[in-house]
Order: structure tokens, then C-alpha cells, then sequence
């Protein structure tokens, strides 16, 4: 037995219906969609952006050596 059947679907929407209405179902989905948008744009133009951090240690020259007592 599926764990959803076409049945089930159906008596899904049927509640989501009542509990909505028709009308307030298309702005809910474009609000997501819209959140979805900004949300990929938001990835890409942080995956462009050049990194500030140096991309390696810069080595110290000045070693001190150990106190000798």
C-alpha cells in the first residue's frame, strides 16, 4: 500500500481549500516563490564573491630562540 494514494491527494486539497479558501492560495504561492528567488540569488551572489581572507599563512621570519639560562 503507497502512503499516499490518490485518494489521500485528494482529500488534501479538499482541506487545504476549506482551510485557505481559493483565493488566498496564489499569493501564498507566489510569496514562496518570490522567497525562493531571493533566496537563490542571495547563494549565487555569495558564491561570486571573492573571499577577503588571504589564501595563505603569510611565514614569519623573526623566530625568537629560546632563553638560554
Amino acid at each position: 500500500m503507497d502512503l499516499f494514494a490518490p485518494w489521500h491527494i485528494i482529500i488534501l486539497i479538499g482541506a487545504v481549500l476549506l482551510l485557505f479558501g481559493g483565493k488566498k492560495i496564489p499569493e501564498m504561492m507566489g510569496g514562496i516563490g518570490k522567497g525562493m528567488k531571493e533566496f537563490k540569488k542571495a547563494i549565487k551572489d555569495e558564491n561570486e564573491k571573492p573571499d577577503d581572507a588571504p589564501k595563505s599563512i603569510p611565514s614569519s621570519d623573526n623566530k625568537k630562540e629560546p632563553l638560554k639560562e
